[in-house]
């Protein structure tokens, strides 16, 4: 069977043990694919210094010159994974993206450094819409968000190895080496998805039909998205959230050089063990409260959202400003849990909100939102602020007030957060794509009181 051809329906059922495999499998894909990307952020320093260039180009290679490719290649993946084989797109795109994060290592100029990032982008790009829409065929609704941000550790721990490698490789060998060492395993992870995961008929946890999984043209995809309102809520919540979390995370190694003098083996010690176990504590946090709360009320999806934007704003204040580097770090612990609940509740809603045809199209959608303005703005807004608005005021100490200004933008996603819980119990039970697990509870169209669910929704 050819990747674009039409997939049957599997004949062998899946066991709840495979479907973990392939949940951890996927997992450990999205880890390399984060230790891939934000190893840079540890690299910055030193590829500044031998390239000779400004903190605004620095921002502008972290940031827009991965994401601007990487979004714009996920769309067309995206729609070619929503009729073909999607374990053979995640092995390709992990074969390209590891190949060209080891060719980093070999750049000579700080172009050629940024076509390599273009082409890591690009290979990234057939990843999170592919994995999505799989994972969303091995795991029921009730179940959907858990698993997802189960998924989404993989930000959290890939993070944190590319802070601890990072740190450990630059100090003993070169910002080449480290290139070079990170990306290569990924090629052999690759074999192994192409080899062991199986395909899924789409609707599989559902026990919907292939039929109805047919090819929507892209012009149908955005109106149907655009008439979602819960959709454009939470795209654009998760925008400004990644926009505030983005800006903190690529510059806070920088952040703890220039303010603290810590090394780069203390941050990648200290930061790499944060981001690795409250970023995954917040993720796995958030799914299963919403899916455990979702049972009673649908809008807790977004609420719990909308809650944490909120409350992790005064430890922003405090790793930023704080003067001793232990009480700052202390602070960031919290202030990246609460920043990591969002993740899984995010995307279980998105795959819920559409059609079994569009899930892998809507995925890549939301996915270029949230990375074009928070990859790609929040980076560039720091370096920007840093080199033209509080560098001139405030010197090396210029970092806290462009990453304070940054973090602090993300309070404002709470507010559309809270929009998107109204519109959930009417978009979920009444959307085509909508299967809510018996005995949810969703707002009453007229008097926004909880009723239940009694059967399940087509």
């Amino acid at each position: 069977m050819t990747a674009g051809s039409r997939l049957p329906t599997s004949p062998r059922p899946v066991t709840r043990r495979y479907a973990n495999y392939v949940l951890a499998l996927l997992s450990l894909v999205y880890v390399f694919s984060f230790i891939d990307r934000q190893i840079l952020a540890m690299l910055i320093e030193p590829i500044k210094q031998e390239f000779g260039v400004s903190d605004t180009e620095m921002g502008f290679l972290t940031g827009i010159a991965f994401v601007l490719f990487y979004t714009l290649a996920g769309i067309p993946i995206a729609r070619w994974a929503d009729r073909a084989s999607r374990k053979f797109i995640i092995a390709a795109s992990l074969t390209i993206w590891s190949a060209m994060t080891a060719a980093s290592g070999l750049a000579r100029s700080f172009a050629e450094l940024a076509i390599t990032r273009v082409m890591v982008g690009i290979g990234e790009a057939g990843c999170n819409p592919s994995a999505h829409s799989l994972i969303s065929d091995y795991f029921p609704p009730q179940k959907r968000a858990t698993a997802l941000s189960v998924y989404a550790c993989g930000v959290y721990l890939g993070s944190a190895l590319a802070f601890l490698a990072g740190g450990w490789l630059v100090t003993r060998y070169d910002w080449r080496t480290a290139f070079y060492l990170v990306g290569l395993p990924g090629v052999a992870l690759a074999a192994i998805v192409a080899l062991t995961v199986r395909e899924l008929p789409r609707g599989a946890s559902e026990q919907r039909t292939v039929e109805e999984a047919a090819h929507v043209p892209l012009r149908e995809v955005l109106r149907f998205l655009l008439r979602q309102r819960a959709f454009v809520l939470i795209a654009a919540g998760s925008s400004i959230q990644s926009l505030s979390g983005y800006g903190v995370i690529t510059w806070g190694p920088t952040f703890l050089v220039r303010v603290h003098d810590l090394s780069l083996t203390e941050i990648g010690m200290s930061m790499g063990w944060i981001v690795g176990v409250a970023g995954c504590g917040g993720a796995l946090t958030g799914g299963w409260l919403a899916d455990r709360m979702g049972r009673r009320d649908v809008r807790w999806y977004m609420r719990l959202p909308a809650l944490q934007s909120v409350i992790a704003i005064p430890f922003l204040v405090g790793f930023a400003l704080l003067s001793q580097p232990a009480a700052s770090l202390v602070c960031f612990i919290p202030f990246y849990a609460l920043g990591a609940m969002y993740v899984g509740p995010m995307f279980s809603m998105v795959q819920g909100l559409v059609e079994l045809r569009m899930r892998a199209t809507a995925a890549a959608i939301l996915m270029f939102l949230v990375n074009m303005i928070g990859l790609g703005l929040g980076p560039l807004l720091v370096g920007f602020l840093n080199d033209h608005v509080f560098g001139p005021l405030h010197g090396s100490g210029a970092i806290r007030y462009s990453m304070l200004v940054v973090g602090v933008l993300g309070g404002f996603a709470s507010v559309l957060f809270w929009l998107a819980s109204l519109r959930l119990g009417n978009e979920l039970t009444d959307g085509p794509a909508s299967l809510l697990p018996a005995g949810t509870a969703v707002p009453d169209d007229h008097c926004n009181e909880p009723r239940e669910v009694r059967g399940t929704l087509h």
